[in-house]
């Protein structure tokens, strides 16, 4: 769970980022874009999580009738 709580974090900085941004603050702009950033990446360590837990689950599954 801890990649999820991760990426719940990151989603609340990008929304403050983008909130200041918004008000016009360009720095903020470069920040949000800089977590939405982190947060592909850490989509896609779910992502591979995920698949790697289904095909464990295939690997030990059980035995299909021929």
């Amino acid at each position: 769970m801890s990649l999820v709580n991760d990426l719940e974090q990151e989603v609340e900085n990008f929304k403050r980022e983008y909130e200041k941004f918004e008000r016009g603050n360009k720095s903020a702009g470069t920040r949000a874009r800089k977590v939405l950033q982190d947060i592909k990446k850490t989509c896609q360590e779910i992502r591979v999580s995920i698949q790697g837990a289904k095909k464990e689950e295939e690997k030990g599954g059980p035995a299909t009738a021929d």
